[in-house]
């Protein structure tokens, strides 16, 4: 009788190989590779990202103590000089590229964001990422202190990275708004914080038809040149504006919509800046206030995934290592609307690191209740004794 597949070998089933592979012969990730490929790096780290190892040592120990239980994912063996080698000197575009091919395919799963509107909503936001700065001496960020940003086009269309870029600590989030250029079609709407407002670059956004919500600056120098009826709970004013501004009248000519919102939860008095003049001014509001999810994006990413310690101390091997946690992130959301897995993804994250070498259909073990998953458990640790 066949033996069922483990828990990891279904989920490694789930990468897109041919892509992979592809990537893998453009950037020559395996040329003059004898026996640990780049397909076994990404197991490696894969393994460390679920399992959530410290270091290379503790990712070798963890692999050996299943070896039995790993044979059919093709790894021969590990060495940490190897591993170490292959993440310093592999490209990491390999998986970046194997990030995008994900995100393609869980697009065409995710749910609609909750707004009654059709237009793709989407935020902007950049994290920072410490490094210390003796151990990473290319990630200078301040004088004392390392640093490397990761910028991020956030789809409220299934909690989605929709486009991920990472730079230095230093670079300025709206500098890289304006040098990249986040992917974003006509008649999507964007919530940004006043640390994106460049007016050069926001009226860039208008001449696309891109409808941007912000927060206005306390010192913005504008003329009032109309009135919106005010309508909904907490709008207080909803006003047509022109900047006069000496350079700013300058770089944005046309109307923009000022609406000031007075917030029940924090008792706060808001004033947000659009250009989208047909929407009602409450749901402005909470587009605007939708925005908070790219921050609790990054806090989870950040606490569930190893993006703050590190296997190696190059770029290349940092770089390496985010790319692979990112794209764990999206097989997570991938198993989680291709099943219509019930719980959060922090449930399911849990769960497959404690089944990982368990050979179960994933399916079933989606479905194990609490008390279930610890009877799998104890069987899994009393096969291990003998």
């Amino acid at each position: 009788m066949r033996k069922l597949e483990t828990i990891f070998g279904e989920l490694l089933k789930l990468v897109p190989r041919y892509q992979f592979e592809k990537a893998v012969n453009q950037y020559q990730g395996d040329r003059y590779v004898k026996s640990y490929t780049t397909w076994h790096q990404y197991i490696t780290i894969l393994f460390s990202q679920i399992k959530q190892k410290d270091s290379i040592r503790d990712i070798v120990t963890g692999l050996e103590a299943n070896e039995s239980r790993w044979y059919h994912l093709g790894l021969t063996g590990i060495h940490r000089s190897t591993f170490s080698d292959a993440n310093n000197k592999r490209s990491f575009q390999i998986f970046e590229d194997l990030f995008y091919h994900l995100l393609s395919r869980c697009k065409d799963l995710t749910p609609k964001h909750r707004f009654k509107f059709k237009n793709e909503l989407y935020s902007i936001d950049a994290s920072v990422i410490d490094l210390c700065l003796s151990v990473f001496p290319w990630a200078k960020f301040r004088k004392t202190k390392g640093a490397i940003k990761m910028h991020c086009l956030y789809d409220h269309s299934g909690a989605l990275p929709s486009f991920v870029t990472i730079t230095d600590g230093k670079k300025h989030d709206v500098t890289v708004a304006k040098e990249i250029g986040f992917p974003l079609s006509p008649d999507s709407i964007i919530s940004i914080d006043r640390a994106y407002i460049d007016y050069k670059w926001l009226n860039s956004l208008d001449e696309k038809r891109v409808w941007f919500v912000t927060r206005a600056k306390s010192n913005i120098d504008c003329v009032v040149t109309g009135q919106h009826p005010v309508s909904g709970k907490g709008v207080l004013k909803d006003q047509m504006i022109l900047l006069t501004g000496p350079r700013t009248k300058n770089y944005y000519s046309k109307e923009l919509r000022m609406i000031e919102f007075y917030d029940e939860e924090t008792k706060k008095h808001l004033i947000f800046l659009t250009n989208n003049m047909k929407l009602a001014a409450s749901t402005i509001a909470t587009i605007y206030k939708s925005r908070w999810q790219i921050e609790l994006f990054f806090k989870w990413i950040k606490q569930n995934l190893k993006i703050k310690s590190f296997l190696g101390t190059s770029k290349n091997a940092v770089m390496t290592q985010i790319w692979v946690a990112m794209s764990y992130y999206l097989l997570l959301t991938y198993i989680k609307y291709q099943t219509k897995y019930a719980h959060s993804l922090l449930t399911l994250s849990r769960l497959i690191r404690e089944t990982l070498f368990e050979r179960k259909n994933l399916i079933d073990i989606l479905t194990l209740k609490p008390e279930r998953l610890l009877a799998v458990q104890d069987e899994y640790i009393q096969g291990a004794l003998f």
